[in-house]
């Protein structure tokens, strides 16, 4: 258990597709230790999301955690520390919303991204049993951001206008739209 390095931008292990992981590996002693070292590099970043491209590992495996309530993206219900292993998403409605997103990966920045608002998500758990939850708000939109790191993709990569690109600090200072 420990807390890992992120990988910034710029760096070639968050522009690759991830590979799946075997049903053999997701009980491996190896991936038990880079799930227990991804929650505390979760943890110790103060993330909601990391996926293992991020602590430059290129496999298909992310964590998310939501401790839900009133926050500034409206109600949430919380969703405990869980696991996708293999994990991809379907659109189920082309509707979008937008929100300021943030990435571990991108310190500093924020950028106006649009995405559906409703999808479906199928993934493993780490015995290898199938599931899939259907999800919609800003639910949707935590999910397909921390998958899209498993395809290679940065939330820099959904933005229709660079002119969407703020740092935090300008964001806190200033309402943009």
């Amino acid at each position: 258990m420990a807390v890992r390095k992120i990988i910034r931008m710029g760096h070639p292990t968050l522009r690759k597709v991830a590979r799946a992981l075997s049903l053999e590996e997701l009980s491996s002693e190896a991936i038990q230790r880079l799930v227990e070292d991804m929650v505390d590099t979760l943890e110790d970043y103060r993330g909601v999301g990391l996926a293992a491209p991020q602590v430059n590992e290129s496999v298909r495996l992310a964590i998310i955690e939501i401790e839900g309530g009133e926050t500034r993206y409206g109600h949430l219900d919380a969703l405990p520390l869980t696991v996708f292993a293999n994990p991809y998403y379907e659109v189920l409605d082309e509707t979008t919303a937008g929100v300021w997103e943030g990435c571990l990966s991108v310190p500093g920045l924020r950028g106006y991204v649009e995405r559906p608002q409703a999808i479906r998500i199928k993934y493993q758990d780490l015995e290898g049993t199938n599931h899939q939850m259907e999800l919609e708000g800003f639910m949707a939109t935590v999910f397909q951001h921390e998958f899209d790191h498993l395809d290679g993709l940065l939330y820099l990569d959904r933005m229709t206008h660079l002119g969407k690109l703020a740092f935090e600090e300008e964001l806190g200072r200033y309402s943009l739209d």
